[in-house]
Order: C-alpha cells, then sequence, then structure tokens
C-alpha cells in the first residue's frame, strides 16, 4: 500500500482546511494544516512534505511573502490558491515561484488534478539512469532533475524544470504554449492563462542569470517557444550517450 502524500496547507481558513483534508484523504493525500505563516514557513523548510497548498491571504502577510521565504531555501512544489481571483494575483504568485495558482472557489477535483499533475512532474526518473540532455552550455539531468549553466547550478521549480526538458529536447524546433501546458502542467490553457508565459519569463532570467544566452529561448509570437541551438559545426544537441 503507498503512503499517503504528505501534504502542507497554509490557510487561515480551517473550515476550508478541513473541507480539503476531507476530500483530498480518500485521493491518496494526508493534509497537514497550518494557519500561522511563520509556522507554515517553518514546516516547508522542515523537510518531510511533498507539496504546498498555499493560500494568497493570510494574517499579518500575504502569500507571496511566505512564497518568497520558502523560495528563498527551498524548491517543494508550491501550488497557491486566491480568493480574489485577479489576474496580477496570479502572475505575481507564479513570478515569485508559484508552480501553479488555482482561484477560489475550486473544484476539489482540480485541486487533486493540479497537485498530482506538479508530483508528477516533480518525481526524478527510477530504474536506469536518463541521459543528459546538452544543449550548448546548459546540461539538464533528468534523473536527478538537476540543471548546470556554464559550470554553475540552476535551481528552479519543478515547472520551470519541466519547462527547459521539453524545450531542450525539442531545440531547434517551435513547440507551441498549448503543447507545454499538456507536458508541464498537465492542463489545458485557459482564455487569458499566463501560466506558461510567466515561467518562461522566470526560466529566461534565472538562465540569463548563470551565464547562457540571451536568446536562448525565444518567444515566436503566435506559434509557441524554441530553445535555440548552439552556433556548433552540426548544431545538434549532444547527451551523454553521444559520446
Amino acid at each position: 500500500m503507498e503512503q499517503p502524500v504528505r501534504t502542507l496547507m497554509i490557510d487561515d481558513d480551517q473550515e476550508l482546511c478541513e473541507l480539503v483534508g476531507e476530500y483530498l484523504r480518500p485521493a491518496g493525500f494526508e493534509v497537514v494544516a497550518v494557519g500561522d505563516p511563520d509556522v507554515g514557513v517553518r514546516h516547508a523548510l522542515g523537510g518531510g512534505f511533498a507539496v504546498v497548498v498555499l493560500d494568497v491571504m493570510l494574517p499579518g502577510t500575504d502569500g507571496f511573502d511566505v512564497l518568497r521565504r520558502i523560495r528563498a531555501r527551498s524548491a517543494l512544489p508550491v501550488l497557491m490558491l486566491s480568493a480574489r481571483g485577479e489576474e496580477i494575483d496570479r502572475i505575481v504568485g507564479l513570478e515569485v515561484g508559484a508552480d501553479d495558482y488555482l482561484p477560489k472557489p475550486f473544484n476539489p477535483r482540480e485541486l487533486v488534478a493540479r497537485l498530482r499533475a506538479i508530483l508528477r512532474r516533480g518525481k526524478s526518473g527510477t530504474g536506469s539512469r536518463l541521459p543528459s540532455i546538452i544543449v550548448g552550455e546548459i546540461a539538464i539531468d533528468p534523473s536527478s532533475r538537476s540543471v548546470v549553466c556554464a559550470g554553475t547550478p540552476v535551481p528552479l521549480t519543478s515547472a520551470e524544470f519541466g519547462l527547459l526538458e521539453v524545450l531542450a529536447r525539442s531545440a531547434g524546433k517551435v513547440v507551441s504554449r498549448e503543447d507545454i501546458a499538456r507536458s508541464v502542467l498537465g492542463r489545458r490553457l485557459f482564455p487569458e492563462d499566463r501560466s506558461i508565459d510567466v515561467h518562461i519569463s522566470n526560466l529566461r532570467r534565472k538562465l540569463r542569470s548563470c551565464g547562457a544566452a540571451a536568446e536562448c529561448i525565444q518567444t515566436l509570437r503566435g506559434a509557441g517557444y524554441v530553445m535555440t541551438l548552439p552556433p556548433t559545426a552540426d548544431g545538434a544537441r549532444r547527451t551523454e550517450d553521444d559520446g
């Protein structure tokens, strides 16, 4: 029998936490609810949790600040909730480092689907070691879900890593936003949904800060995104299996 997925919920709405816990339990999740933001941060950084469900509206602070504190020391997957339903909240949450964002009120089945998608893309490869993907100075290890750029480790969220892996596997080819959403987020994009765009922006910023070329990921308006190939003789991507 599989162990339940330990899930930390940081939300001061006790009734909602109880309802979420009751719904998630049969789906294989064990929910630990915390209403105090500081306690929530300590729990998140203390280990033992697979994912965090974080509300934007919290007493004395907001979820964005809590997420910043978590992201300063951990890449633990975080799904944000907000009753305000404003697009700016979604964008800010993703920019700060949320893996996904769900507006309140929400269908509990949608919450389960989002959490499972986050967990799927956060799992390391099992069994035989997967070959690395190398595009220019960017080396991606799918087995350990780690990235090195120009010799410098690049800390990425699970969504950012998934994005980079999808683009790198199709380096030199255009990948549509819809295909990225299905592969990385495990869902379709909604109208005016900028989740992929914000994750791309964060990914570019992190890669550039570690020495990647400014144009390593290009936007093709109306088509999608492409990871550019380095100007080598054959222009091909290399993996460690290529020798």
